[in-house]
């Protein structure tokens, strides 16, 4: 019997976490969906990840409501993906005058941002249960690693004073996707890592760089971070729990890469290299959070970098379907 497309079959909701992870920085958790990081100096706010639709962001900014009134100046898209930044509308009635995102994000929302919105909304039925509040795509208003500052771009990195906290924002390398970026407290050694990291939770790689994430991992640990907000799982605290989800991290992209390579070299067709790779995979992280979801676009990201498609393709809705059924026993 097929299974449930990607999740449409999660619609129990889930436990949400607003915790205090030091003096500015703070982690708003959700079981396993995609979280988001808050940075409260004493001017401004900034947010980290949107959450899919701004009837879900409200909840956030009711979280931050409870321990400050400050306006909440910047949002930081770590990444393109709808889940992550289509929520965006709702904080500039709370004083967001900054959408931040990195050149290459914006490049990919040009590229393929409609296609990711229909396809992410059918992917998540419960995360996008209020679609209708979603006016359209998100779009930043400041962009790293552009070179124009007439049309809002800065390079390189970027450093915002907050009040008494500086957040450094910048892309560290391909991984997730090509334009992931990160927003990293030195002082207080606490880093948002978008899903460039997960913990215990399913590592999305549709639309990944597999080959260099790995490295890119390791610029992250080079911080020495005591404290890191992943893309999903719990927030994780001391730097032997950072290099955890690190490891864990590094190890779901190199076993999927490596039985993609396997596959590939062994002439196997996509079918076959799914369930070579479940022979790797499911051992070891089948019981982990949209483990199930994400491992048919694994697969299949993982078969088509391994053939020599370096850019990745476009999921549509139509795509994601025809993938899926493809690939079900």
């Amino acid at each position: 019997m097929s299974k449930a497309f990607a999740s449409q079959a999660d619609l129990a909701d889930k436990k949400i976490t607003f915790e205090q992870l030091s003096e500015h920085c703070w982690a708003y958790t959700t079981e396993g969906d995609p979280n988001s990081g808050v940075i409260i100096g004493e001017r401004f706010i900034l947010v980290s990840d949107a959450t899919a639709t701004p009837a879900m962001a409200r909840d956030l900014i009711a979280k931050i409501r409870t321990v400050s009134d400050l306006p909440i100046k910047y949002v930081l898209l770590t990444h393109y993906h709808a889940v992550r930044v289509l929520g965006a509308y709702a904080y500039a009635a709370e004083g967001a005058t900054e959408i931040i995102a990195s050149q290459g994000t914006l490049e990919l929302i040009r590229e393929r941002g409609a296609q990711d919105m229909q396809s992410e909304m059918e992917r998540f039925p419960r995360l996008f249960r209020n679609a209708e509040t979603v006016p359209g795509l998100t779009w930043p208003t400041m962009v790293i690693g552009g070179g124009n500052p007439a049309r809002g771009e800065v390079p390189g990195k970027l450093s915002l004073n907050l009040g008494g906290v500086v957040v450094q924002i910048w892309s560290p390398g391909p991984g997730h996707t090509r334009g992931d970026t990160i927003a990293w407290v030195e002082e207080e050694k606490v880093l948002y890592s978008g899903d460039l990291v997960e913990y215990e939770a399913g590592v999305y790689t549709g639309d990944a760089q597999l080959a260099e994430w790995p490295a890119t991992l390791e610029a992250l640990r080079a911080l020495k971070a005591e404290c890191i907000v992943p893309g999903r799982g719990e927030a994780m605290k001391g730097q032997a729990n950072v290099n955890k989800a690190l490891d864990y991290t590094k190890r779901w992209v190199q076993t999927l890469f490596q039985a993609g390579k396997e596959a590939v070299a062994q002439g196997m067709d996509l079918k076959a290299a799914m369930a070579h790779t479940r022979k790797r995979m499911d051992p070891v992280f089948g019981h982990v959070f949209i483990y199930e979801h994400c491992l048919p676009f694994d697969v299949s990201r993982a078969y088509d970098e391994a053939s020599g498609i370096r850019n990745p393709r476009i999921w549509t809705a139509e795509r994601d379907q025809q993938m899926w059924a493809a690939l079900q026993d």
